[in-house]
């Protein structure tokens, strides 16, 4: 099995005009889809993300931390998932209850590099 990185992105304000009842149904189906996932072996580790932090970058030799900018796309969850390949591992996302919900829901699929090809460093689990 190989291993894949479903990053969920979404609009930060998505869930602003839900009701509460709304919000329970959505986390009870997100907690349906972990544990589906879990029965087959396909999930490593999922997390939800808060929606406060910070972006830090370097220009040149000066540090800037910036806030998380909350007002568009944000990234608001991950799962780190195994299938055979690319195609499966979509097939997982499809499932993923964000797009049940939401309708500017988007989730990127890509492999996780184990190693290094041109050094052999292998990156640690």
């Amino acid at each position: 099995m190989n291993e894949y990185m479903l990053r969920v992105l979404n609009r930060a304000d998505h869930q602003a005009a839900w009701s509460a009842e709304r919000h329970r149904e959505f986390v009870k189906r997100c907690e349906v889809y972990i544990q589906s996932l879990q029965r087959k072996g396909q999930l490593d580790s999922a997390q939800p993300l808060a929606k406060q932090g910070a972006v830090l970058s370097k220009h040149g030799a000066d540090w800037r931390v910036e806030p998380l900018d909350a007002s568009h796309e944000i990234q608001v969850g991950y799962y780190h998932v195994r299938a055979e390949n690319l195609q499966d591992a979509i097939e997982i996302a499809k499932g993923n209850p964000e797009f049940e919900y939401s309708t500017t829901a988007r989730v990127e699929v890509r492999p996780l590099k184990e190693s290094e090809e041109t050094t052999g460093f292998v990156y640690p689990r």
